[in-house]
């Protein structure tokens, strides 16, 4: 991948999100030389990526330098105080590209300016490469800086875009929180197991796997989830017994419509 012209990369924040997307980009073929990171703190193992691939690494904002991009991946509840000492970094050709849950552009403009700005909601597995991200790009954003945006975001896993600010608030609710509902899920499946008679830790074994092993055919397959789904389902079977409950009208549709609703509303309370 190659690196804006307009200036370095400067992430701000090193901690899991921030960590893990500086692995990508390396790992995808950005230099070390271009790109600055800015954290009080790594912790050692990040520390030891950031040196041994000639990052530069920062305390604190430093002196002259205009970013190509500004990736901000600190904790929202710290953006506020973290953000404002970083307006000198903001240059005519930079875009500044958000992952801070509920922090909005207009929430971003008050400390950085007006910019290019990209809004972005990955989740946790990007940690490991297979994340969904969701982004919105305001208006100032030029059709290259959201290429190379997308280039940024997608080293973790599939980039969609939005239409509208507002709805980054229904990704964050759909796949931004989603993969708490699925490990929730595990535990649910375990619990009934446990109560059906197996012990607690083969049930939690049991569930965890075939989780995971579904995950993994629905991302291999061609087919969508309905037909994947129809596929492990024999007319008056064990499975079909089970969805009979599932995919009744009081089953997990409408709990899934409240739980996205619920998580919706919270996302536009945090955004203001």
């Amino acid at each position: 991948m190659s690196v804006a012209a307009s200036g370095p990369i400067i992430l701000i924040g090193a901690g899991n999100m921030g960590g893990a997307m500086l692995a990508g980009w390396l790992k995808s073929g950005i230099s070390g030389a271009s790109v600055i990171v800015i954290d009080p703190g790594p912790q050692p193992a990040m520390a030891k990526l950031i040196a041994d691939n000639g990052v530069r690494h920062e305390t604190a904002a430093p002196e002259g330098v205009k970013a190509g991009v500004i990736f901000v991946a600190v904790k929202p509840q710290v953006i506020d105080q973290v953000l404002s000492p970083l307006k000198g970094l903001v240059g005519p050709e930079t875009v500044i590209v958000s992952v801070a849950a509920g922090k909005t552009i207009a929430n971003l403009e008050s400390h950085l300016g007006e910019a290019a700005t990209v809004r972005a909601m990955p989740n946790t597995p990007a940690m490991i490469g297979r994340g969904v991200t969701g982004a919105y790009a305001n208006a100032r954003v030029t059709d290259a800086q959201r290429d190379f945006v997308h280039a940024l975001l997608k080293v973790s896993g599939p980039v969609e875009w939005v239409a509208s600010e507002g709805d980054i608030d229904a990704v964050t609710a759909v796949s931004g929180s989603g993969p708490a509902y699925v490990f929730y899920l595990v535990e649910c499946m375990a619990e009934a197991g446990r109560k059906a008679g197996l012990p607690a830790d083969l049930a939690m074994r049991l569930a965890r796997e075939t989780v995971a092993g579904a995950g993994e055919l629905l991302h291999q397959s061609p087919d969508d989830a309905s037909r994947l789904r129809q596929n492990v389902t024999s007319p008056g079977g064990t499975t079909a017994a089970a969805l009979s409950v599932l995919m009744a009208d009081d089953g997990m549709q409408p709990l899934f419509d409240k739980a996205i609703a619920a998580a919706r509303r919270r996302a536009e309370e945090l955004a203001g």
